[in-house]
């Protein structure tokens, strides 16, 4: 299998030039590096009627490419389900009846990092179970024997994360997305991974996750995020931010592009043509701060 990177958006909506320079960054990580580019549209939760069609036709239109055909998560149940099963069978799973409410409410264990999951459901006895399976759906917990993973990431260097008993099937039955990202990744042949910063803080489940299941784990490279003038992640009330509220005030696809590229060091036209300009190491550190261009 070639080896490859991937760009893999939830299609909840439209794009915004954060999500398209994120995928640009993401092929030419892949490109300059001699891998294949993969898309994977996200698509367990959340999906908006019309907008994986809208969200590839705006890839295209700043020249964003792929080397094979489109992958969707919600064909791919049966991958996630053995896994699972897999973890499950060496006994690394078990079954949580907690509602975020209680979550949040209950107690941390001791000596557990904030925001971690404080193991209400792990020593439940099978009559407990059995009694609180009468009264709702339980979800399905990774038993981690750690409580803290390092990865490697070529921007940010040793990043070290909390690794709590982190759900791997919700109460809905859905897989959740720390599973469903390692097990695609591997299946795909994705060793690299180049995506937004505020995803980092879950990469040490999903490593820790890959070396219980006997994956590899990916290259890791987390790039700065597209912020407004306030410094906060850029979003839709920002006002012209995706290709389409851009190309009604005038704003050609074609434009779009050049500012992404320039925005990361590389001269305006075509993303083969800034190809061989691109090094991984050079990728700035900052947040790039969005200003709606004039016509």
């Amino acid at each position: 299998m070639t080896a490859a990177g991937r760009f893999a958006p939830s299609p909840s909506g439209k794009l915004h030039v954060g999500n398209l320079r994120t995928a640009v960054l993401a092929w030419l990580f892949a490109k300059s590096t001699g891998r294949d580019f993969l898309l994977r549209v996200e698509d367990l939760d959340r999906a908006r009627s019309g907008a994986e069609a809208e969200q590839l036709r705006d890839l295209r239109a700043v020249g964003v490419s792929w080397d094979a055909a489109v992958v969707r998560q919600t064909e791919r149940a049966a991958l996630y389900d053995e896994a699972i099963a897999r973890l499950a069978a060496d006994g690394r799973t078990y079954e949580c009846f907690c509602t975020r409410r209680e979550i949040q409410e209950a107690p941390s264990a001791p000596h557990a990092p904030q925001g971690a999951y404080p193991g209400t459901c792990r020593r439940l006895s099978h009559a407990e179970r059995e009694i609180r399976r009468a009264t709702r759906p339980a979800s399905v917990r990774l038993r981690a024997e750690v409580s803290e993973w390092a990865v490697e990431d070529q921007l940010r260097g040793k990043y070290a994360g909390v690794v709590d008993d982190f759900v791997l099937r919700r109460n809905d039955g859905v897989t959740a997305y720390n599973l469903a990202v390692v097990v695609d990744d591997a299946q795909q042949g994705i060793d690299q991974v180049v995506r937004g910063d505020d995803l980092l803080p879950s990469t040490p489940r999903q490593a820790y996750l890959a070396t219980l299941l006997g994956l590899p784990i990916p290259e890791y490279a987390h790039v700065p995020l597209v912020v407004n003038h306030d410094g906060v992640r850029l979003a839709k009330r920002d006002g012209a931010v995706t290709l389409g509220d851009l190309a009604a005030v005038g704003i050609p696809a074609e434009r779009v592009r050049d500012l992404l590229l320039e925005s990361l060091g590389l001269p305006a036209g075509t993303l083969q043509a800034a190809l061989p300009h691109f090094t991984p190491r050079h990728v700035p550190k900052t947040p790039w701060v969005w200003k709606t261009p004039r016509a």
